[in-house]
This record gives C-alpha cells, sequence and structure tokens, in this order.
C-alpha cells in the first residue's frame, strides 16, 4: 500500500480577532485529497512562519504551541503505521477523525463472532440446541483459520469483510478443510449470520452476502445392505452413549421409521 501522507499547519489572517490572534490548523493530504481541523491553539498573526509551519519567538506560550504541532504531527505518524500494520486502507478524513476521536468503534469480525456464540451458549436448552451451538463454534474456528492463513492475522475488521472475503471463505473450506460442497454451505450460512448481525447495528454499510448465490446439491442416499447392517450390529463399542445410539438406530431400521426400508434387507 503505497500513499503520499502530507502534513501542513497553516493560519487564517483574514479571521483574526481584534487582538490578532487566529486559529492554527492541521490540514492533511493524501494522494491529493485534504481534510482539515483547529488544533485548539491561537497565535499572534505577526508571530506565525508560514514556512517553518512554528509559532515564533522565545515566550512560553510559543514554546508550548510548537511543542503541540511536533506531538500531533508525530501522532498523525503513528495512527498512520497503526493502519498500515493492520492493512487498512485509510484516507486523509479517516486519519483527521481518529485523531480528534470521531472515528466509528471499529468492530472486529471475530469478537461479534464470539459475543454471538457466548449468547447461543447462554440459551442451549431454550431456544437453540447443543448441536447447534457446536455448529457456530466449528465454523468460528474455520473463520480463525482462513484468516490466519489468508490474511496472516489473528482478526480483521467487520467491514473488511466483502464478496471476495466470502467466496475465498467457501474456497479454504472446499480445499483446505475438504468439506463436501454441502457442508462448506452450511458453515457460509452460519457465517451469513454473524454478518447480518454487523448490518443490523450498523457496524458495516451494506451486507456483502447481496450478491453471493449458493444451492445445496441434492444427495441421493444408498440403501443399507444386510451385510453393513449386521456389521453395525456386531461392531464393539467403548461408550454407553453410542452403543445405545446403535441400537436406537437398529430398532428404526427395522420397524421402517425412515432411516432404511426393512424390504431391502429380507
Amino acid at each position: 500500500m503505497s500513499v503520499q501522507l502530507s502534513i501542513l499547519f497553516y493560519v487564517k489572517k483574514s479571521k483574526a480577532n481584534l487582538q490578532s490572534y487566529t486559529n492554527i490548523y492541521l490540514r492533511i493530504t493524501i494522494d491529493g485529497k485534504r481534510a482539515e481541523c483547529s488544533i485548539n491553539r491561537k497565535v499572534h498573526t505577526d508571530l506565525w512562519n508560514s514556512r517553518l509551519q512554528k509559532a515564533l519567538g522565545n515566550s512560553s506560550e510559543n514554546q508550548e504551541i510548537n511543542r503541540e504541532i511536533d506531538f500531533i504531527k508525530n501522532k498523525i505518524y503513528t495512527i498512520e503505521q497503526k493502519f498500515q500494520r493492520d492493512g487498512t486502507t485509510y484516507t486523509a478524513a479517516q486519519l483527521r477523525d481518529v485523531y480528534v476521536g470521531k472515528d466509528k468503534t471499529k468492530k472486529m469480525l471475530l469478537e461479534i463472532f464470539q459475543e454471538h456464540n457466548d449468547k447461543v451458549d447462554s440459551l442451549i436448552g431454550k431456544d437453540f440446541a447443543a448441536g447447534t451451538a457446536e455448529r457456530y463454534r466449528t465454523c468460528k474456528k474455520h473463520v480463525i483459520d482462513f484468516i490466519k492463513k489468508k490474511y496472516k492475522k489473528n482478526d480483521v475488521p467487520v467491514k473488511d469483510v466483502d464478496h471476495k472475503f466470502i467466496t475465498g471463505l467457501e474456497y479454504y473450506l472446499k480445499t483446505t478443510r475438504k468439506c463436501a460442497h454441502n457442508s462448506a454451505i452450511k458453515y457460509i450460512t452460519n457465517f451469513k449470520k454473524i454478518i447480518r448481525i454487523a448490518h443490523a447495528n450498523d457496524w458495516i454499510d451494506k451486507d456483502p452476502f447481496l450478491y453471493w448465490k449458493a444451492k445445496l446439491k441434492i444427495v441421493e442416499r444408498e440403501f443399507l445392505n444386510e451385510e453393513e447392517i449386521q456389521r453395525i450390529i456386531e461392531i464393539e463399542l467403548k461408550m454407553e452413549r453410542l452403543d445405545q445410539v446403535r441400537d436406537i438406530f437398529i430398532f428404526c431400521l427395522f420397524h421402517g421409521s425412515g432411516i432404511c426400508r426393512c424390504q431391502k434387507i429380507e
């Protein structure tokens, strides 16, 4: 990311008061686009050097103004470096807003995901089944691994999630994680809920899922043959819970409860 940052301090002599004092302004320019604000300091028009962008004289007041100018300049560079470390694009207006404290709180994707999962966990047995909570936890783990692999980061701002992020996650699930098509789509659908939460709370301006379309594939299920069923009956299971699940499955199987038709094994 290559940007050209320019920082300028200036005064407007035409706006000086009756004592010839006027506000000092900060102008941030990035690639030709400007953003300005007052630094809430006044200087006498006769004691301002436009070329040096400094107050003249050895008075304690003007020395303090010059220290403030140096501090602000360093702060702007620090804010820029933070954007660069995060790999986030930025504008002159965004630098200005962060400096004056008017920037919106940056909501991070995985923080929102965890907040959602915590709520789901607290409502298990009421609004959600334990299996649903587990699917969201698994989905979050896949998103974490994708961000680390693709972006080399531990988290990303939710506003950075776009159509490319979504299709990249789908591709990651199908290739790196070896998920079948339907499994990948279900994980993406879980992830979609997190993004809808962000959109509903105005943490993002638009829904990146607007142009994402995916359909589950119809899977033709085969019947179990007699040999396969017998192997299920005879297998030694070490967990009592799994043993009970197997017994229920076999019971349903021979009573035609929709798992398999008995005619196939007669």
